[in-house]
This record gives structure tokens, C-alpha cells and sequence, in this order.
């Protein structure tokens, strides 16, 4: 359920409106309307923002040393222990940077010089100093041999594939193609001796990182003071001032109005409190109950949100997306490992909480729908020799028709209308759930919905003439899409407020949208038809790694057999929760939500409050 809201205006003395604000924090039911985070600047938010930018850098480094197995004993420093600490720490990350892009370079200049031998700077310096004057080059085998005899130099041994020369005395022409190789003061050993030192450095630049993991907690401490700063510093920027007042305005859900107002007045600050309207673009809050809870974890994890103004669909979200699961995964016994999954983490965390519990349901829609089709770990044989599960198996739904004795094209056949009867439900809900809702608020366009809703179960009738070769009565098929279209054009673009006439015109001049309109409500039932493919691709995926394994499960063999079946299998369940996330949810988030008119864009309740870690 989304949570009513309401606009609340907190007004104060300007002299008084840090109190305010911190008033307004303890309190933590106010969601403050304000711009976008980062569209709101001004020097001390640049300020503080750059400071944490900073701390999470020191801290992000300092996770990177920590001891996984043995935990450093935590310690607590002063404000002013802290920030002589934290400037070391910081320099140190700085010279880190800096000393790893030096010693890329230096090492690939060293790679380059190593390739013409370990040869001394002063060496060469002295030798041409003496007169001795030799210009190196690599050069192409072609070019050496158009160097004319005059020209004296010295075959070298190949550098990096390529002939390499000395020329005496004076440089190569342009014109001979050649590569000049400069030697300068870098030399090999010195080259090599900075690198030592450069890395001796780092060492100990590391260490001292590693020395300060004993500090985690105390940034943590500091990241969250910084982040409450930087809270309070945009609840500042929000307020608007006035001559001798200032007021903040903001949203308070329906559960916290009392609590909201007794709190204000006790502070002795004034308050109006007013119902929303669209411009204001409110919050969207929403109140799970046991069951719709369950869709909590997914939901954080996609980290979409409805608008204000639009649909709570976890139930129904939560009822298709187990169906849609449970089709993808296909395998019961694949639904016996979530349901052990989910009893392991039952176990560990001493508790059922929403994740354990969605897992638990995943599990068992999974179990069920594999019972249905007979597929356990992808094998024939199992099934086979199962008396016992074979009761559960509805044969025209049966991965393995042939033990059944039911043609593969009649389960197929089968499968994939029971794909598009979901869809059509799914899609067709969605136009009552826009009925529903349009005629309580005596809104006209609902008969627009009504339309939709014929056209999607007539276009249903035309996917199986056209995809499984189904008899239909054609005539009564473009009979509903017609009517359907008629009733979308004429009422699409009415609503409250609008002469008929206006929203009639309106309703024609969008006739070619209203068309491809329909052409993608045809699009979207065949689109449910991708349960019946990637279902089928995971079971013939299993089996193929059975197959692969069957002649190793004996003898020496046995091992790589089970390691062949262990594998196989868990990587298709990977592939099968990948397929979910494609597939599953899109169905919910695209087609489902589309279809209702969802646009997914909604703006998070946060009620301005202390966080947790500061408290």
C-alpha cells in the first residue's frame, strides 16, 4: 500500500532556524522537499562533501588490508588524534598513486632498454666523448641492404624481433627508414635501482596502511558525523527566508500526523498541514504487510519505487514473479536446493526474515512446478524409475512426454498456450486494475481501459491462430480488436475536466499511436512465450551435462563424472537466475507495469532524521 502524504510548512523565527532543523531531525517523520542532492551546492556543502569523498577513500583503502580471518582490535582517537592521523593516511594514498603510475613507466622504460643489453649511460658518454661516436637504430633487413658502403656501422643482435646497427661516426639519413635509439642517462641498472627503491617506499607506504586497520571503526564514526553535516547543511540550503521568519516546507505521512504535530507545537514552532497535489511530486512511502513483504528484498536490490500517484503491485508482482520463477528455474530438485538455501539461512540467521522467506516461496514454486513437468536435475532415468513421481506429473505439461506416451508437439503446444494465457491474465488485470480505478475517481477514460481489455483477450485468440494453428472464429477476433480500438480512440484522451469533443479530436489525431499501440499489445502477449523457451533451454542444458557425465559415472571415472554433474548443474542454475532477472522481472517491470501505465519514477520517502549509525 502506498501511504498517504501530506504537505507540511514549518515555520520559525530566522534567528531560530537551526533549532529548527535539529528539532525537525529528532523528530524524523519529515521528508524534506528540496532539489536534487547534487543540483544543490554552496561552500560549506562543497566542503563537506569533499571531506567525505576523502574519508571513504582512506576508508576504502583500509578494507583492502583487513584480515578476514583475525580482526584488528578497534581503537578510538581524539578530533585532534584523528586529523593528524588522517592527513598521514591521506598523503600516504596520494604517494601510493603516484609512485604505482611512476613505476608502470619506469618499468616499461626499463623493457625497452633491456632489449638493446645491460649497457652503462657513462660508458657511452666517455666512448664519445673520446671520439668514438656511434648512433644506434633498428632497422628492416630491406633498408639495411640499401646502406651504401661508405656509410660504416655495426651489425647488433636483433632487438624485439627487428635488426638492430650502430652506425660510426655520423647518424643514418632520414631516408633509410631506420629507428633511432637514444641512449640517455636512464640506463638498465639505474632504471632498475630507482624501480627497488620505489618499491621499497610502497612497502612501506602498505604497511602503514595495513599498521591501520585497527582505525575502521573511528572512520566509520567520521564518514556518518560528515554525512549528518551534510544533511542538515542541504536542510539549511531548503528553507526559504523571509524578513523576520523562515519555513521549510516538506512531507509527513498519514501514520505520523499526530505525532507530528504534537512535536511541532511543543517546540512552539507553527505548521500547516495541506493534501498534496500532483506538482507537488510527493514521496512515495510504501507499507508492506506479511505477504507483500516478500518482494521487499527484490525491490531494494532493483531499486525501483513507484510514483506517488501509481500502483502498489507487490502482491500481484510477488504471485507472477514466482509463477515466472518458478517456469525459468524448471526443476524441482533445483527448488529442493532453495528451499535448503533458504533453511540454511533460517538457521544461520535465527530468524525468518524477508529474504529467507521469499527464497522459501521461490523454493517451492519451483519444487511444484518441476513435480509438474517431471524434471528432476534434467534426467529422464530418475523419472523413469519413479513410480512415486510420476503421480505428480500432468502429462501434457511432461519434459519427458515420451514415458507418458504424449507427442513432444502436443506438450509444446500445450506449454507455450499456458504462457500466453498468463500473459493475457497478467496484461488483462491490468487493464480492470486501470477500470477500478478510473471509475472511482469518474474518470472517462476508464471505457479507454475497457477497450484495452477487449483487445488484448481478442489479440490472445489471434496469437493462437497465428503461432500454435489453433481454430478460432476470425470474424469475432477482429470483431474485439476492432470494437477495442473504436473505444480506445474515442475515450483514450478524456478525463476530468475535459469536453468530450476536445478529448474526441484529441483521441483521432493520435490514431497512428493508437495503432502501433496495439501492434506492441500483440507484441506483448507473444513476448510470455520466452517462459516456454528459456524453460526448455534449461532442461535441455541439464541434460546434455547428464549425458556428458552418464558414461564416466563408474569406475576411476566416477570422479570426474560427479565433477561434471556438480558443475553443469550449478552452472545452469547461475544461467537460470541470470534468465530471471532478464526475463522474470522484465515481464513485471515492462509488459505488467506497461500496461497499467507505470513509470517506475517515484521519489523514496526519507524522512529527515539522525542516522543510525550516528545515534
Amino acid at each position: 500500500m502506498i501511504e498517504k502524504m501530506y504537505k507540511a510548512y514549518v515555520v520559525s523565527k530566522r534567528t531560530d532556524k537551526n533549532q529548527m532543523i535539529s528539532a525537525l531531525r529528532d523528530l524524523g517523520l519529515m521528508h524534506i522537499k528540496s532539489e536534487k542532492a547534487s543540483a544543490v551546492s554552496s561552500p560549506g556543502l562543497d566542503s563537506l562533501r569533499s571531506r567525505l569523498t576523502s574519508l571513504k577513500r582512506v576508508r576504502m583503502a583500509l578494507d583492502e588490508h583487513v584480515d578476514k580471518k583475525h580482526s584488528a582490535r578497534q581503537i578510538s582517537l581524539s578530533p585532534e588524534e584523528f586529523k593528524s592521523t588522517d592527513l598521514v593516511l591521506t598523503d600516504a594514498l596520494d604517494r601510493i598513486k603516484l609512485l604505482g603510475e611512476s613505476l608502470g613507466r619506469k618499468r616499461i622504460k626499463l623493457s625497452e632498454l633491456s632489449a638493446w643489453g645491460d649497457y652503462s649511460s657513462e660508458d657511452y658518454r666517455y666512448l664519445f666523448s673520446c671520439g668514438l661516436k656511434l648512433f644506434f637504430y633498428t632497422i628492416s633487413k630491406k633498408d639495411i641492404a640499401r646502406i651504401p658502403e661508405n656509410l660504416g656501422y655495426i651489425r647488433l643482435s636483433p632487438v624485439s624481433g627487428q635488426c638492430a646497427i650502430a652506425s660510426v661516426g655520423n647518424k643514418l639519413p632520414d631516408s633509410f627508414g631506420a629507428a633511432e635509439f637514444v641512449i640517455d642517462d636512464n640506463c638498465p641498472s639505474l632504471m632498475r635501482k630507482n624501480i627497488e627503491e620505489d618499491e621499497a617506499e610502497l612497502a612501506l607506504l602498505v604497511q602503514k596502511l595495513e599498521q591501520s586497520v585497527n582505525l575502521c571503526d573511528e572512520y566509520d564514526r567520521q564518514i556518518s558525523m560528515v554525512s549528518e553535516s551534510i544533511k542538515f547543511e542541504m536542510a539549511q540550503n531548503s528553507t526559504v527566508d523571509g524578513d523576520n521568519l523562515c519555513w521549510i516546507v516538506g512531507f509527513v505521512p498519514q501514520t505520523g500526523l499526530e505525532a507530528f504535530r504534537k512535536y511541532v507545537s511543543d517546540n512552539r514552532f507553527a505548521y500547516l498541514l495541506e493534501d498534496v497535489k500532483e506538482e507537488d511530486n510527493p514521496p512515495t512511502k510504501l507499507v508492506y504487510n506479511k505477504v507483500t513483504g516478500l518482494m521487499k528484498p527484490l525491490f531494494d536490490m532493483l531499486g525501483t519505487i513507484p510514483g506517488y500517484y501509481e500502483y502498489d503491485i507487490s502482491l500481484w508482482f510477488l504471485m507472477f514473479f514466482a509463477l515466472f520463477f518458478a517456469m525459468i528455474i524448471g526443476d524441482a530438485a533445483y527448488g529442493l536446493l532453495f528451499i535448503a538455501v533458504a533453511a540454511f539461512l533460517h538457521w544461520k540467521k535465527r530468524k525468518t526474515d524477508n529474504l529467507v522467506l521469499l527464497v522459501y516461496v521461490l523454493g517451492i514454486a519451483t519444487t511444484v512446478w518441476g513435480a509438474v513437468t517431471g524434471t528432476w536435475f534434467g534426467s529422464d532415468v530418475i523419472l523413469a524409475d519413479s513410480k512415486f513421481l510420476q503421480m505428480f506429473v500432468i502429462k501434457e505439461f511432461a519434459n519427458f512426454p515420451s514415458i507418458f506416451g504424449v507427442p513432444d508437439k502436443t506438450v509444446q503446444d500445450t506449454v507455450m498456450q499456458f504462457c500466453f494465457i498468463v500473459g493475457t491474465i497478467q496484461l488483462s488485470l491490468a487493464c480492470v486494475m486501470n477500470v477500478s480505478r478510473k471509475i472511482g475517481a469518474k474518470d472517462l477514460s476508464a471505457m479507454a481501459d475497457v477497450g484495452w481489455l477487449i483487445m488484448i483477450d481478442s489479440l490472445y485468440f489471434l496469437v493462437l491462430l497465428l503461432v500454435l494453428n489453433k481454430a478460432v472464429n476470425a470474424m469475432a477476433v477482429f470483431a474485439g480488436v476492432g470494437l477495442g480500438f473504436l473505444l480506445v480512440l474515442v475515450f483514450g484522451c478524456q478525463g476530468p475536466g475535459v469536453k468530450f469533443a476536445i478529448g474526441l479530436a484529441s483521441g483521432a489525431g493520435g490514431l497512428f499511436t493508437t495503432f502501433l499501440n496495439t501492434i506492441s499489445a500483440f507484441g506483448n502477449i507473444m513476448s510470455y512465450i520466452r517462459l516456454f523457451a528459456v524453460g526448455m533451454a534449461s532442461v535441455e542444458i541439464a541434460k546434455s551435462f547428464n549425458s556428458m557425465a552418464s558414461s564416466m559415472l563408474n569406475g576411476l571415472a566416477l570422479p570426474a563424472g560427479v565433477l561434471i554433474l556438480v558443475i553443469g548443474h550449478s552452472l545452469n542454475i547461475v544461467m537460470g537466475l541470470l534468465s530471471v532477472v532478464v526475463h522474470g522481472v522484465r515481464l513485471n517491470l515492462l509488459e505488467f507495469s506497461g500496461q497499467l501505465g507505470m513509470t517506475w519514477t517515484g521519489i523514496a520517502y526519507e524522512p529527515f532524521c539522525k542516522s543510525t549509525e550516528s545515534n
